[in-house]
């Protein structure tokens, strides 16, 4: 199964739907993407199942009807064991950006924290998970697919947000600020924290 954000809205990508949804249910294959956001768009529903019998063609049918573009970002945490937030469009939001050609996702992910919010001497973990939404760019369509990764730093220095990408702020967040930064998130970001269980894996210790 995998979540797609449209804005609050979501689609959900999966062998079936449970037999009490009260969600709109359609066949993934042979659903047009055009037909898909005239459904979000103009009703009321607020999930949208697309059904196809194998789960491993889920993702590569829903590629099929719209460009990809991949990011790569992370989820930061100093000595302190504070986490690394950056606000923009008026949302708490974690730095990400596009991966550049040549350049592996945990490469494009390291880079876009850096440019994003100054923050140096970072080290790569592993996969948080991904997360994918739906923007229009170019009055065209694309999915976001977002990869992101655990990340340590001993920097102490003066975080510095990437104006000219629309971010206002950079900070680092203890857990009681981080809990409240998600009540003012985008879908995508809230559904990263309770899918990988965050809070609890980053501060276990508090």
């Amino acid at each position: 199964m995998y979540k797609v954000f449209v804005n609050k809205k979501e689609i959900i990508l999966a062998a079936n739907a449970p037999t009490k949804s009260k969600a709109k249910v359609l066949p993934l294959e042979n659903t047009s993407l055009k037909k898909i956001i005239r459904i979000l768009r103009t009703t009321k529903a607020q999930t949208l199942y697309l059904v196809y019998e194998d789960p491993e063609k889920l993702l590569p049918l829903f590629k099929k009807k719209l460009p990809v573009a991949v990011a790569a970002g992370g989820v930061v945490q100093n000595n302190e064991g504070k986490l690394l937030f950056i606000y923009r469009k008026k949302r708490w939001d974690l730095p990400k950006g596009k991966v550049e050609k040549g350049e592996t996702l945990q490469e494009g992910a390291k880079r876009e924290v850096k440019e994003e919010t100054g923050v140096r001497k970072l080290k790569v973990g592993d996969l948080v998970g991904v997360t994918y939404h739906v923007f229009k760019r170019n009055n065209r369509y694309q999915l976001k697919e977002s990869h992101w990764f655990y990340m340590t730093t001993k920097y102490e220095g003066v975080l510095l947000p990437q104006v000219k990408e629309d971010i206002t702020k950079a900070v680092w967040k203890g857990k009681q600020k981080s809990v409240k930064a998600l009540e003012k998130t985008y879908p995508n970001i809230a559904h990263l924290f309770a899918k990988a269980n965050l809070f609890k894996t980053l501060f276990e210790e508090e």
